[in-house]
């Protein structure tokens, strides 16, 4: 998301005046989904991105074969799961930060409790809108995966369903929690950056977790995204998902809702 754009944003009005009269929370609801439809920067690195990654490591002849080591796997096989959590990486970390602190920043969200619509309305919004994104680039990324390279459909769709839903909670938690920290935009992009390498690396972007080395990959499995990244691989491979995963991104999802809800601030 350019300055500019967020910029923008910030200036817009929470909602027109036929939408305010479908309701408070669907005004906002509406007018948020017309601005972010209207980012083809935001767009991009989550809906298309991720797929565009899957699509270029696919030409890599040595990702397509069988590997011993990884169970008989193929390469291309974990960078499904891997996609798909880099796609809400990017919409909780990336897109949903600079947007919420930019309303703080010039006032959007204090006018707004002023009027019958709430600033809760708006994050509620944005909660919604990013994370409806990130699991549309998650079908999007299993459906290529399944017709470009025969990659196999979760085996266990509810454990796949169940952890899929529990990383789009704990990636949006710890949005907000960069937003509550943070008192500008340029501080929100900032943190969020590199909250956003630390993410890709535990995900496991550039070393699939089951690639990393046994002590590397205890410590990355305690994190959320590895913890969700384990938790994928499982139910992909037709296993039910690990009580022991599912719990660590459950507790870090609970953490930094707590934490995002107490240090929040409208103004």
């Amino acid at each position: 998301m350019t300055p500019d754009t967020t910029t923008a944003r910030a200036a817009a009005p929470a909602a027109s005046a036929p939408a305010r009269r479908r309701g408070p929370m669907a005004a906002v609801l509406l007018t948020e989904t017309r601005l972010f439809l209207r980012e083809p920067g935001s767009l991009f690195w989550i809906l298309v991105f991720p797929t565009a990654l899957l699509v270029i490591l696919g030409f890599v002849p040595a990702f397509k074969e069988a590997d011993d080591t990884l169970g008989g796997r193929r390469v291309i096989d974990l960078y499904v799961p891997v996609s798909v959590l880099l796609a809400m990486i990017m919409a909780g970390l990336q897109a949903m930060p600079p947007v919420l602190t930019a309303y703080r920043e010039r006032g959007i969200l204090r006018r707004m409790s002023t009027t019958p619509v709430r600033p809760s309305a708006l994050l509620a919004a944005q909660i919604i809108l990013h994370g409806a994104a990130a699991l549309g680039s998650a079908l999007l990324v299993v459906t290529v995966g399944r017709v470009g390279y025969a990659v196999a459909l979760p085996g266990q769709l509810l454990g796949y369903a169940l952890a899929l839903l529990l990383a789009v909670a704990a990636v949006l938690a710890l949005g907000a929690t960069i937003c509550a920290l943070s008192r500008t935009t340029k501080a929100a992009t900032a943190v969020g950056s590199v909250a956003y390498l630390m993410m890709m690396f535990t995900a496991g972007v550039w070393v699939p977790v089951q690639a990393m080395p046994d002590t590397l990959r205890r410590i990355v499995q305690v994190t959320p995204f590895g913890a969700a990244s384990q938790a994928l691989d499982q139910a992909a491979s037709g296993h039910w998902p690990s009580w022991a995963y599912l719990g660590v991104v459950a507790l870090w999802t609970a953490l930094l809702g707590l934490a995002a809800a107490r240090l929040f601030r409208w103004q």
